[in-house]
């Protein structure tokens, strides 16, 4: 099956990898229970701002970066996840590495 949709920013028609890269930032940018009739849609990624940059907060993102991808995009399986802070505004910085399920490497961030 070949999924298309419009980029979001540019109304552009997308597919293929940059389609898959647009779904796993709007899974990961949606906090869970704002999608009106999906309301399990989306990422717990929310309930962590403001919470300390240690080693417990940064299993917690990696947990709910892994379980809303498992449970969202079906395209994908992950095999690894890494998490930056690159500068002092603490804005978290994702990179994933996964497979698709065509067994094409794809990587984001």
């Amino acid at each position: 099956m070949k999924y298309m949709s419009l980029n979001r920013k540019t109304g552009a028609l997308v597919a293929g990898n940059a389609h898959i890269q647009q779904s796993v930032e709007d899974i990961l940018t949606t906090p869970i229970g704002t999608r009106v009739m999906r309301r399990n849609y989306g990422s717990e990624l929310f309930e962590l701002i403001d919470q300390p940059h240690n080693g417990a907060t940064r299993l917690r993102a990696m947990a709910a970066i892994i379980t809303a991808l498992t449970i969202w995009e079906p395209r994908v399986t992950i095999k690894q996840v890494e998490l930056s802070i690159p500068d002092l505004n603490g804005k978290l910085q994702i990179n994933l590495i996964t497979d698709r399920n065509d067994r094409i490497e794809v990587q984001y961030g």
